[in-house]
């Protein structure tokens, strides 16, 4: 019996899902291969974008990739960092962002805000991304998750995500008041185990860059601060890639407030 419009229907849209999956697999690949054989002084790159128009600059110069910041987004959207963003709000402007540009982009996503994994990565490949910051705070009680747990938790995401998505885990060690990087290392072990892709020790020092790119077995993102040490001087310390937070977003802001104060100020009567 010939196909019938049902099942022609049916085997173009599974092969459509399989085009997507096999697109996603193998830019969210290229992406991991932006993190690995780079020249120590030439690491990744990735400014983060809060939403389309910064983003379009952003490629328009010539970046390899993005990294969102959950923090510019929330500010940009009305919203305190640390899970003040509603969740639907926060997807809608990661794929804002994805939809202007043709580079890889990576989403902050914080805890996952309580999303099951196959949620979260459901989301995640909807809102076109090919990476994921996932942070080892619990939003809901400022204090690190416990290590074992969360990199459990990991696995699951991994194990969702397969190869579609590269896992940026961030490490709030430091954040949290443990300045050593031996405690830094053991939780980052524990996830690169889980299926972890890059470790993301969150204030970090940087003297402690080194010792902690070597212990950690995977590419390591630092983040830079302003008034801090030169890109290049942060990868020949170890970091195959930076990011800056919501810093970007700040220096933005400050500049407009800039502009904003002088056309006040020429007004008549100022």
């Amino acid at each position: 019996m010939p196909p019938t419009h049902a099942d022609n229907t049916a085997d173009t849209a599974e092969n459509s899902d399989a085009r997507d999956a096999a697109n996603a697999d193998n830019t969210a690949k290229a992406f991991l291969a932006l993190h690995h054989g780079r020249s120590p002084a030439d690491p990744l790159i990735l400014p983060g974008p809060w939403d389309a128009a910064s983003a379009r600059i952003f490629a328009d110069v010539g970046f390899q990739a993005l990294a969102t910041p959950s923090a510019g987004i929330a500010a940009s959207l009305g919203y305190e960092d640390g899970g003040g963003t509603p969740v639907d709000e926060m997807f809608a402007a990661i794929a804002r962002i994805t939809r202007v540009v043709d580079i890889p982009v990576s989403a902050d996503v914080e805890d996952g805000y309580g999303l099951a994994p196959a949620e979260l990565v459901e989301r995640l490949l909807e809102a076109g991304v090919v990476g994921c910051n996932l942070e080892d705070t619990d939003l809901a009680t400022g204090q690190l998750k416990d290590a074992r747990q969360h990199a459990d938790w990991l696995a699951r995401v991994r194990e969702e995500a397969g190869d579609r998505l590269v896992i940026n885990a961030r490490v709030d060690t430091f954040l949290r008041g443990d300045t050593s990087a031996a405690a830094a290392i053991e939780r980052a072990r524990l996830y690169v185990a889980a299926g972890a892709d890059v470790i993301y020790p969150l204030l970090a020092p940087v003297e402690l860059v080194t010792e902690l790119a070597q212990g950690v077995g995977v590419p390591l993102n630092m983040a830079t601060m302003p008034g801090g040490p030169a890109l290049a001087e942060i990868g020949e310390l170890g970091a195959a890639r930076i990011t800056f937070g919501p810093g970007l977003f700040h220096e933005a802001m400050e500049a407009l407030r800039g502009h904003a104060e002088r056309l006040h100020s020429a007004q008549p009567g100022a």
